[in-house]
């Protein structure tokens, strides 16, 4: 799925999305995050990452000290040279990409640097993590990048409308 189709998709189902994050976060089901992590498994064997890469195409991770660290030592330079080279602070104080798509990010959807890439790519697109309703305004931003998030929230749509 390109990332246009992606975005009208989040686009058309914006309301009933934005509806469900504020049900679930007043209701905070107790099942919310058993459901959702099957629904994460479930999407994942539907979606290969690498034939979409979107997320690398069209957004930043946030660069923790430790990433910085670890991906400098990778391509031996300084922590100080990689921040010159492709970082910038954003405007919560954040280092992040200073461009899209992703300069780690190869012809074949690869990621260059994937052993020792950035946590919160290593994390993305957090629909496994507990206490799934903390991040559910993330998540709903996320739908807007990923099909798999697409998914699950048509899925807990269904569940708990």
């Amino acid at each position: 799925m390109d990332a246009q189709t992606i975005r009208q998709k989040a686009q058309d189902a914006k309301k009933q999305n934005k509806a469900l994050v504020a049900k679930l976060k007043r209701l905070r089901p107790r099942d919310l995050d058993a459901t959702t992590h099957a629904l994460h498994e479930e999407a994942f064997e539907q979606i290969d990452c690498l034939d979409c890469a979107n997320c690398c195409k069209t957004t930043s991770p946030i660069f923790r000290r430790g990433d910085i660290d670890r991906l400098a030592r990778t391509l031996k330079m300084s922590s100080g040279q990689f921040i010159e080279t492709y970082l910038r602070l954003d405007e919560e104080d954040d280092y992040v990409l200073q461009g899209a798509p992703c300069p780690f990010l190869g012809a074949d959807n690869k990621c260059i640097v994937y052993e020792h890439r950035p946590n919160a790519c290593r994390e993305y697109p957090h629909t496994d993590r507990k206490r799934f309703y903390q991040i559910l305004p993330l998540s709903l931003k996320n739908t807007a990048v990923c099909p798999a998030v697409q998914h699950i929230f048509e899925q807990l749509r269904q569940r708990y409308e």
